[in-house]
């Protein structure tokens, strides 16, 4: 295998442009010729290009080392794979007359609709890589010495950034003809392609429009492939034809999303899984995304096996207004589907870990650079992460952190003068909080923190682990007659009486709220449980399917294995607080209601 360009070439390939090229003198005639041989449209861009390709085969074979294509999030489809894409679409009556690529990388699925498909008259393909576009074009003249007699479609590879191409002009001059969207876009998101400087990324990176702190803390984050999805969608939804994408499976979750919001003439829309370690060796969920065009809009996506694709594995989407992951299990929980009584919110951001994270060791405390410290009690709290929630109740921590503030963007000041150990040991490790990249603690007082409220110093707590895929929650109880504080990877409701959150710790542990939490969670997400999810229980509602007796057979347990005393008396107001629904918290102004050392 020679390369020419910095792309694969067979020697095949190579002798076939000595031969055919050797006595040519003009591009316009190399053109020409090659047109007739494999029918791409200007097979050479410029006169340049054409000297210099026969300069190159005419020549010692050119090895080069392939480049890093991290920065283009290129994963590229094997002929093998897109070969079976090809024919799954076959089977399923597609026959396009015209094909679009948008990001063609290697030419694989180009090839494999020119053997698959029999009425194509026109292919476009689009690739940001000039190695890449050189291989396509070598791998279609293969193809075509190897298949002298296949059909020649006219063939347009475009050396060009996706996000500016004009597939709506293809659109408009190819109305009447069926067409095929198929590929492979890259596997990475905005932020990934921002953090190497890629010229790779659209004009706008926040697409969906959020804003505020939404846009700035990773909702504005998105994934390259969903972009390119959606571009498909706004230039061919009017097309008679059809659409197969692979992607990421946490891609498709958001395209059948925001397909109730954009209504694309999209139906038929099915997830198709693939085996991703196998096919590009890569640890990523993902599937075929695939569905027809120009149809009456769709809410609704049947889950497949690529493979196997006979039998239905699940069904998700929106039914009336409410997303789900899972229908046919949504149907006996969704009872409970409505508005929480209470705001959850996420824990402590503070991206200074190093440095705000402590241990305790023999009654000093130790920071992440395994420096000894000396700090005044006052602003330490203990702190939990997701890999500490797996108690039923907890009352210790294992971490500590301080905590520079008690609302966000609260002036700091104040710890210089009522606290100057603390003081100078974060103004000691200044340069370490100046260095977050996060645009968030832009123009903040120093040493700000996220995710800190009056809900932060409530004495108790429900938690949850954002990440894990563990639909348990815990109750958290004060550390030394302080309230326990937890990262940003988790979620929590504060209370004010232990009984308001003992009463909530059971409600959401039954097994109606657990049933309902994975018809609505995917469990391929980067984190399992969110805010907007888990304020889809509607708490009060929950409460309506439980007795007192069971409740208080509950609290009996928990009383029993945690040598606590909470008691059954304040249910009626536990309920009479969630109506109607509290846009805040509840107060955390009365007192701590006492409770009973944990057994040791």
């Amino acid at each position: 295998m020679m390369k020419v360009f910095e792309a694969n070439i067979t020697h095949q390939v190579s002798d076939f442009l000595r031969k055919k090229l050797n006595r040519t003198t003009t591009v316009e005639t190399a053109n020409q010729k090659m047109f007739d041989a494999c029918g791409i449209k200007h097979f050479f861009d410029s006169e340049v290009e054409f000297e210099a390709l026969k300069e190159i085969i005419c020549s010692t074979e050119n090895l080069v080392e392939e480049p890093d294509r991290d920065e283009y999030g290129d994963f590229q489809t094997n002929s093998d794979l897109a070969t079976k894409v090809a024919k799954f679409l076959k089977q399923g009556s597609s026959d396009p007359k015209i094909i679009i690529e948008p990001t063609c990388g290697k030419g694989n699925f180009v090839i494999a609709s020119l053997s698959t498909f029999k009425r194509i008259e026109k292919i476009f393909a689009v690739e940001i890589y000039k190695p890449y576009v050189w291989e396509t074009k070598f791998n279609i003249l293969q193809f075509f010495i190897d298949n002298p007699d296949a059909r020649k479609p006219e063939i347009e590879i475009s050396h060009f950034n996706v996000f500016d191409f004009d597939f709506k002009q293809i659109s408009k001059e190819h109305s009447k003809e069926e067409i095929l969207v198929i590929g492979n876009p890259p596997w990475v998101t905005n932020s990934k392609l921002s953090s190497l400087e890629s010229g790779n990324l659209p004009t706008k990176s926040n697409f969906k429009n959020h804003s505020g702190l939404d846009a700035m803390t990773g909702k504005g984050n998105f994934d390259i492939g969903e972009y390119i999805t959606l571009m498909m969608f706004d230039a061919f939804q009017n097309s008679n034809g059809y659409f197969a994408f692979l992607v990421k499976n946490s891609v498709i979750k958001n395209v059948v999303f925001d397909q109730k919001q954009r209504s694309y003439k999209i139906s038929d829309l099915q997830k198709l899984t693939i085996d991703s370690k196998k096919e590009f060796n890569v640890s990523v969920e993902a599937s075929l995304l695939y569905c027809k065009l120009n149809e009456t809009p769709e809410f609704v996506c049947n889950e497949f096996n690529f493979y196997n694709h006979s039998k239905l594995i699940n069904k998700f989407g929106w039914v009336q207004d409410k997303f789900v992951s899972d229908i046919e299990r949504y149907k006996h929980s969704n009872d409970i589907d409505g508005v929480s009584p209470f705001e959850w919110r996420q824990g402590i951001k503070h991206d200074c870990s190093s440095i705000m994270e402590l241990d305790r060791v023999n009654g000093h405390f130790v920071n992440g650079l395994q420096q000894e410290i000396n700090l005044e009690e006052d602003l330490v709290y203990g702190v939990l992460k997701s890999s500490d929630l797996k108690q039923t109740v907890i009352d210790k921590t294992r971490k500590f952190t301080i905590i520079t503030q008690k609302k966000v963007g609260q002036d700091t000041s104040f710890i210089k003068k009522e606290f100057p150990k603390t003081f100078n040991y974060l103004h000691k490790n200044k340069s370490q909080f100046d260095l977050r990249k996060s645009s968030i603690y832009n123009n903040k007082p120093d040493f700000s923190i996220f995710g800190i409220g009056d809900y932060s110093f409530a004495p108790y707590k429900i938690s949850i682990s954002g990440l894990y895929k563990n639909y348990f929650f815990n109750l958290v109880l004060p550390q030394n007659r302080k309230p326990i504080m937890l990262d940003d990877t988790c979620y929590l409701l504060g209370f004010d009486k232990l009984e308001f959150a003992a009463y909530t710790h059971i409600l959401l542990n039954c097994d109606m709220t657990k049933e309902f939490l994975q018809a609505i969670t995917f469990s391929d997400a980067k984190r399992t449980f969110t805010k907007d999810i888990l304020m889809r229980i509607d708490l009060l509602k929950l409460s309506m399917q439980f007795s007192g007796l069971k409740i208080k057979d509950e609290l009996d347990e928990i009383n029993e294995r945690y040598n606590l005393n909470i008691k059954l008396d304040k249910w009626d107001e536990f309920i009479k607080a969630m109506k109607p629904v509290h846009s805040q918290q509840l107060t955390l102004l009365e007192p701590v209601v006492k409770y009973k050392k944990r057994r040791t």
